[in-house]
């Protein structure tokens, strides 16, 4: 199971939109404050600007996190730089927080599972970005980056298209739903784990995943009994926008 770590021993802490609980979600305060809460990994959610870049921002308008509004895809890279998303900083593009998490990381410790790591939501749907996974990739692996990143969506057609550029790449698909068959989603997708929500994740859901090789992961845990339910589910790893509760959790049971 490839989960963009080196082995735990125990379920990962995802910093959800770095740590959205604490800091404006996607923006660079939020990724240092997960990193600084105890988080393993960042997640992140990336659209694609009007100039071809690929952004870090969850919505497809800018209109809920920053004072302005309009589409993702109607402004270039350096004007979404130039919004505040509370931080007094921008829009991130996603080659200069993978660069950051690199550095966080440290050179040649990508091996060290003590080491962070990210994850990369690809945003396809309502707005759909034509190459976004290839995009997504590429600055992956422009960063040197591919051992330490997995890249899920919603969208499972743009995680097969990852998988398939990138094979080394871990990979996840999120639902929020009951599928029928999620092992079998997931193998469709070429995905490495699944990514259930908190509100799907079920104990039977984790097991299968782990009887066919697959990661089992979820989201968002952030009260107590989400996160218990989380642990007791038997997950490799869950997304917070609480850090800190999930990893104090963590260290409690673990």
């Amino acid at each position: 199971m490839r989960s963009g770590l080196g082995p735990l021993g125990r379920p990962a802490v995802i910093g959800h939109r770095g740590a959205r609980g604490h800091a404006p979600e996607n923006s660079m305060a939020a990724f240092e404050k997960g990193a600084a809460l105890g988080a393993d990994l960042v997640e992140c959610d990336v659209h694609l600007s009007r100039d071809g870049q690929v952004v870090v921002i969850h919505d497809e308008t800018v209109d809920r996190t920053t004072s302005k509004t309009g589409r993702v895809q109607d402004l270039t890279a350096d004007d979404l730089a130039h919004l505040d998303l509370g931080d007094g900083r921008g829009v991130p593009r996603l080659a200069d927080l993978l660069a950051w998490v690199a550095r966080q990381a440290g050179e040649g410790t990508r091996g060290d599972p003590g080491a962070l790591g990210i994850v990369v939501e690809i945003k396809n749907g309502p707005v759909f970005y034509p190459d976004i996974a290839v995009k997504v990739v590429a600055a992956i692996a422009a960063a040197s980056m591919i051992e330490r990143t997995m890249v899920i969506s919603f969208d499972h057609l743009a995680v097969r298209e990852a998988k398939v550029l990138c094979p080394e790449l871990a990979t996840g698909i999120l639902y929020h739903a009951r599928l029928v068959d999620p092992v079998s989603a997931a193998r469709s997708a070429r995905a490495d784990s699944i990514w259930p929500s908190i509100a799907m994740l079920t104990p039977e859901v984790v097991r299968e995943a782990h009887a066919a090789g697959l990661g089992a992961f979820t989201w968002t845990a952030n009260t107590l009994a989400e996160i218990d339910r989380a642990l007791d589910s038997g997950v490799d790893g869950a997304g917070s926008d609480y850090p800190d509760r999930l990893a104090l959790r963590i260290k409690e049971r673990f």
